[in-house]
């Protein structure tokens, strides 16, 4: 009996304990509803701006396509984790198993990694529209878009095939319980019983490699933008610039400074509440708040939105 239960503990086949988010909180009800309507809206406000993209031919440039790219994105990346939040609070249920943990880590660290690469390819976008106007439409054709695109989801499959693996074959004799509201792998490496020094190390040089080359990327093309924008003679020109790029910049800072905080910095500075926080801010809020900076600030989707109302309502008056 000793020997049967040492091995469930050493092995990925034993329940995890989802400890999470709703036991932290006085009104888990209230909570549960709230994201549940965060989650409603993460899903048609990126919905529609795909659509919207899909639809209306003055938004078929590669902008708008990464845009779309980064909407699917965050469709997937919020899909997730919420609805099994959600649907273990509503049943009273906390457990989720070896394969679906592993399967949750895999499917946020691909579409995690993936959004990092998207956000340095949109910054590379940028900076040949603004910096090399005319060579844009050949720098910048369909071909081109696509590998970026591909080589983004691909190289963010890299980190999901590499740290999956690791982390669910790791010796958990520790308790199961997972202090988080889903499988994030800093929470599920404390539960082992093994050192991950090692591990942790790897992890780290593997997270700044992934951050270091998008961020040298984007900063490096914000440079050249701001450059050219200064000697922009268009008061009009500079201004558009500003507002294209300021949109681009906020989705990057609350992306980037989340994955940072969860993925960087030491030990020492994480606690499961601050780390549950801040995981909220990247996997749930995020996705709802990209939709609204890209479509509120931006002119040319706002007016294919009236547009797209505007042929609604005259198709309703018509069938009336």
């Amino acid at each position: 009996m000793e020997n049967t239960t040492w091995l469930a503990n050493h092995t990925g086949g034993s329940d995890f304990d989802l400890v999470g988010l709703f036991s932290q909180f006085k009104y888990p009800a209230l909570l549960c509803v709230v994201i549940f309507v965060v989650f409603l809206m993460a899903l048609s406000g990126n919905t529609i701006l795909i659509l919207l993209i899909h639809c209306d031919a003055h938004l078929h440039n590669p902008m708008y396509f990464f845009i779309t790219q980064l909407s699917l994105m965050d469709v997937m990346y919020i899909s997730v984790t919420v609805p099994k939040m959600l649907m273990d609070q509503v049943m009273g249920v906390n457990k989720i198993s070896a394969p679906e943990c592993g399967m949750q880590m895999f499917l946020y660290l691909t579409l995690g990694g993936s959004e990092f690469f998207l956000l340095a390819a949109m910054a590379y976008d940028r900076y040949v529209a603004i910096c090399h106007p005319l060579r844009y439409p050949v720098l910048m054709n369909h071909g081109v878009c696509l590998l970026l695109a591909s080589s983004s989801w691909f190289l963010g499959s890299v980190d999901g095939f590499v740290f999956t693996p690791i982390t669910m074959t790791l010796p958990f004799c520790r308790s199961r319980e997972i202090h988080h509201f889903f499988c994030e792998v800093p929470a599920v490496m404390k539960l082992s019983c093994s050192d991950t020094s090692l591990y942790e190390t790897l992890m780290y040089l593997c997270c700044v490699l992934m951050l270091l080359i998008p961020v040298t990327i984007i900063s490096s093309s914000y440079s050249f933008i701001l450059f050219t924008i200064h000697r922009m003679n268009s008061a009009e020109g500079r201004k558009k610039a500003f507002a294209t790029c300021s949109s681009h910049m906020m989705v990057v800072i609350l992306f980037y400074g989340a994955s940072i905080y969860t993925y960087m910095l030491p030990t020492s500075y994480h606690t499961p509440e601050k780390d549950m926080i801040v995981s909220v801010f990247y996997t749930i809020l995020t996705p709802v708040l990209n939709p609204l900076i890209y479509s509120l600030r931006n002119k040319d989707v706002t007016r294919a939105l009236k547009k797209l109302l505007n042929v609604g309502s005259v198709f309703q008056e018509t069938i009336k």
